[in-house]
């Protein structure tokens, strides 16, 4: 997920910030590969895990660590926060990119995708295939982990344990829903709406990647999450824009500068731009959607974009844009803590008309 760039925590540059971030993924990491080489005694499993898992957390910006950081950082309203906090902070924020991590790997698979961030999705790096299955479940299986070496005895430990859980039930309840709705929509895309969009949107995307961070941090600053319904909606709906933007980057966007083919026409995904397509199109044009979308062959796939530019629906996707900026910033203003406004704009505006 790239963003347009990540305030520095105060007094702290972006590069000293980022080595930070590293030291602390090594510590988590040598942690959960001595686990392994106890458990497992192999050297040579133990270095494909340490491969693995190097190729499949790391390969993002860490932008989840540095919600999570950034969140924290403005809630306490700190100078300096100490070297725990700050442990503590990216432990969580990690964890999260650990999971992410565990979620796109199986995604891939599902998928069929070949690329991922810019290179090969891991599944089809030479000698791993479907390994990569059980490379997933292993990733998942260091988060409760990390957690339990790191956070067990703390006053919100238990709501940690449940926010990881529900985001896991949230996503491959997502997961489900999109192969469903999917299958269905190859036989009859009408199947495709706003409301069965929206659902996908927050399950696979929005919980786990905007309001997960924002809530770990205003866990560890002592704060109650039955406090912040408001801002947990807020977020969600940053994260469904931030989903709607990666449907349009799919089709519109330049695979050499967002770093992945787009496939989504390819695999008859209900997407933002085909549920607005199904939505402005006259009789003639929805029998041209029906009867090349979900197709891969390029012919198909070029008459379903010409459609979209004969819809105008990257106008629409502008003026989509305009107008939920404009909510979310009068939501996120009649918000009471100071403190949550400036978390809540700054998600926004490192997404906000973002290319890649």
């Amino acid at each position: 997920m790239a963003t347009a760039g990540v305030a520095d925590a105060k007094g702290t540059g972006g590069t000293d910030k980022m080595a930070a971030l590293k030291e602390i993924y090594n510590k988590l990491k040598a942690e959960v590969l001595e686990d392994h080489a106890v458990e497992i005694t192999n050297e040579s499993a133990v270095q494909w895990i340490d491969r693995m898992v190097d190729y499949n957390v790391l390969g993002g910006k860490c932008n989840r660590v540095l919600f999570v950081i950034d969140s924290y950082n403005i809630l306490k309203s700190a100078d300096v926060l100490s070297q725990e906090e700050i442990f503590l902070a990216c432990t969580l924020g990690w964890c999260i990119e650990w999971l992410q991590a565990y979620f796109i790997v199986l995604d891939d698979i599902m998928d069929n995708s070949q690329t991922r961030r810019g290179r090969p999705c891991w599944f089809t790096v030479p000698q791993v295939g479907l390994t990569a299955i059980n490379d997933a479940i292993i990733l998942r299986n260091h988060v409760p982990r990390i957690l339990r070496h790191h956070f067990k005895g703390k006053p919100y430990y238990i709501d940690i344990i449940d926010l990881f859980n529900e985001a896991e039930f949230k996503v491959v309840s997502g997961e489900l829903l999109d192969f469903i709705i999917t299958h269905e929509g190859r036989k009859d895309l009408t199947r495709y709406n706003e409301t069965i969009y929206r659902h996908i949107a927050d399950y696979k995307c929005a919980y786990h990647s905007f309001y997960i961070p924002v809530a770990c941090a205003l866990l560890l600053a002592g704060e109650n999450l039955g406090n912040f319904g408001d801002v947990k909606n807020i977020l969600i709906e940053i994260g469904i824009y931030f989903q709607i933007q990666d449907d349009y980057l799919d089709c519109f966007g330049d695979p050499e500068f967002t770093g992945k083919i787009g496939t989504d026409i390819e695999e008859s995904k209900c997407s933002w731009l085909v549920v607005q397509a199904l939505e402005h199109s006259d009789e003639n044009q929805k029998s041209i959607l029906f009867e090349n979308y979900g197709k891969s062959d390029p012919a198909c796939v070029a008459k379903v974009k010409d459609l979209y530019k004969e819809l105008n629906l990257e106008l629409v996707y502008r003026e989509y844009e305009r107008e939920i900026y404009i909510k979310l910033i009068a939501d996120i203003e009649a918000q009471p803590n100071k403190a949550v406004q400036t978390i809540l704009k700054s998600f926004l505006h490192k997404i906000y008309k973002r290319q890649k």
